[in-house]
């Protein structure tokens, strides 16, 4: 492991060994976090907080939000098959329980499992940019948020546009999309579809997706309102998906939609900022592709949910309050007939000390749950800076997740939910300390989560069920280097991107023989992103990651991509996996091997 520790250490300082006299300084353009209470510039956060803009989107290999996530250190996202047919969000060690995400600040966590998370999402071509939030973020989010969260912002700025993107590549895959963007001042509308279907890169691994996506920008001055809608629907062979590897006729069907209401409302030293949203989602599980009737699993999720956030700006600082209201219903013929109330509230104060240098923000979210009655979990950040070049950050929370209806309900051949559990809880804390000059980002953090009632299935005799029991008790902790440099070769931008995040779980010992638990953490995470080109006509984009588990497991991954842009046609070439490895984000599904993916693309404008 030496060796990569030795070559992140060296281009880290090659890349800062360029000459800066000789880059063209460009005016830093300040992104606001919105899906936060109190709106603060993405250079004043107290939070480990990373940005994916458009132009990195656009330029990436990555054809779904899955692969892009990957190329992000200490996200470690776990996929099942290609194309991000089913796959799961890990942050700084967590499970994909613990992690929320959201899409233009609308939360899209599903109760019956986390497996579902990725369930609704959109195409890259609709998105502006995604906020990664790291750490404990409950207080901000409310629960689910136990690790991070990640919130998708749609498109902004619609400019009237028509465009057309059709690609082909390895296991016979097919993906046509079709994006509109019609612009009437006051009023702008975009709409989307695209199919996405593959014969699959092993047994029973085919899919089909067809993703629909509306928004509608009604603009005034002072109080924009945007209206989304998604539907999103996914077939697909799950050889080995959730079973023993022995298992290769599962098959899943999933159809996940989502409509959402926001605005932003000022008036005078308030900001208001109310939303209304309602998530559907339906799984339909089947054992035996061939034989439905063996054993099926049909679950239909919905949401419904009203908030609400203010922000008061005043002269001891600027608070924020928000309140969010929600109504869960689960019809399921494994997990019964469900329902849920849940109320969050959440107040901070954010303000200043000596000459603005010292920013302090205590705060604290209080939820109630029909099923689970109150739970209140403070939370501090700080934040320093030094000079123009130096900040300091620390913050301080407790965090917590209330168990899916998987967890309390769900039975099968092996295991056994359990009603009486209890919610997760951790207290976390992190300190970080981020360095900018002209064109040159380093930022290092280090992090420590308790976590306390983990749940893990566990029996005592070999002939027993597994049963979901508050069992765990889990210390993480560790770093991460993260580091950006951009620069002028040739007449072209290029940007260099690297990552490293280490970190180690100690688990307390369980008294019982048979344990299902089983943390297999990214112990070593190195991420490079290089995007570079030669000429105005073509660019290159490489992406590099190194995984070692805690399990001792390790592999690198290589992929690349070579654009060209002719006026309004971009053609672009792909191939993944380039050294061929072998290699498993689950215990379960081998990735493919090498593999191709050819794309040409057609804007209107």
């Amino acid at each position: 492991m030496n060796k990569y520790k030795l070559m992140l250490f060296l281009v880290i300082v090659l890349s800062h060994s360029f000459s800066q006299d000789s880059l063209q300084i460009e005016k830093i353009k300040e992104v606001t976090i919105e899906s936060q209470r109190i709106d603060i510039e993405f250079s004043k956060n107290t939070n480990t907080i990373i940005l994916i803009d458009k132009i990195e989107i656009e330029k990436s290999n990555a054809t779904n939000i899955a692969d892009l996530l990957q190329q992000v250190s200490g996200i470690d996202v776990r996929r099942r098959g290609v194309e991000g047919m089913q796959s799961d969000i890990y942050i700084r060690g967590g499970s994909f329980d613990q992690v929320l995400v959201l899409i233009d600040g609308i939360k899209t966590d599903d109760p019956q499992t986390g497996h579902h998370t990725m369930n609704m999402m959109i195409p890259l071509e609709n998105i502006e940019r995604i906020e990664i939030i790291k750490g404990p973020s409950a207080r901000i989010y409310g629960q689910n948020a136990f690790t991070g969260a990640i919130n998708i912002v749609t498109k902004k700025d619609l400019k009237s546009n028509l465009i057309l993107k059709t690609s082909l590549g390895s296991f016979e895959t097919f993906k046509g999309e079709i994006t509109g963007v019609l612009d009437l001042k006051k009023l702008s509308f975009l709409a989307h579809y695209s199919r996405n279907q593959s014969q699959g890169y092993r047994y029973n691994t085919d899919f089909k997706n067809d993703n629909f996506f509306l928004k509608t920008n009604i603009k005034t001055k002072a109080n924009p309102i945007n209206i989304i809608g998604i539907f999103n629907q996914r077939k697909f062979g799950a050889n080995g998906f959730y079973a023993s590897p022995k298992f290769i006729d599962q098959y899943e069907e999933t159809q996940t939609s989502l409509i959402g209401v926001s605005a932003k409302i000022r008036k005078g030293n308030f900001t208001f900022k109310p939303k209304m949203y309602w998530k559907r989602n339906q799984d339909n599980y089947f054992f035996l592709r061939h034989n439905p009737s063996f054993y099926e699993n049909f679950h239909i999720s919905n949401k419904i949910g009203v908030e609400l956030n203010t922000k008061f700006i005043s002269k001891i600082g600027i608070s924020g309050v928000g309140i969010n209201l929600s109504q869960t219903f689960l019809s399921s013929n494994n997990l019964g007939e469900r329902n849920r109330t849940t109320i969050n509230m959440f107040f901070e104060h954010r303000f200043s000390l000596l000459n603005n240098k010292l920013n302090i923000t205590p705060g604290v979210s209080v939820s109630y749950y029909t099923d689970f009655k109150f739970h209140a979990f403070p939370g501090l950040d700080l934040g320093y800076k030094i000079n123009e070049k130096i900040r300091l950050y620390a913050n301080i929370g407790y965090t917590y997740r209330i168990p899916t209806y998987t967890d309390l309900y769900y039975n099968s051949p092996s295991t056994l939910g359990n009603k009486n559990l209890k919610p997760e809880t951790a207290l976390a804390e992190e300190l970080g300390i981020i360095f900018t000059e002209n064109k040159f980002t380093f930022s290092a953090v280090g992090f420590n989560r308790n976590a306390k009632n983990l749940i893990d299935y566990t029996k005592i005799l070999e002939t027993d069920k597994f049963m979901a029991n508050n069992i765990r008790e889990v210390n993480t902790r560790g770093i991460e280097l993260n580091t950006s440099y951009k620069l002028k070769f040739l007449n072209q931008k290029q940007k260099i991107n690297l990552g490293y995040t280490y970190l180690i779980d100690d688990i307390t010992e369980t008294e019982v023989p048979f344990s299902r638990y089983l943390l297999n953490s990214a112990k070593h995470h190195i991420t490079a992103n290089i995007d570079f080109a030669f000429m105005k006509e073509m660019s290159h984009f490489i992406s590099y990651k190194f995984v070692e588990r805690a399990d001792g497991t390790a592999y690198n991954v290589l992929d690349a991509k070579l654009t060209f842009y002719i006026k309004q046609l971009e053609f672009s070439a792909s191939i993944n996996n380039i050294l061929d490895t072998k290699y498993y984000e689950t215990n379960l599904v081998q990735m493919p091997e090498r593999n191709f993916l050819f794309s040409l693309k057609y804007s209107l404008q």
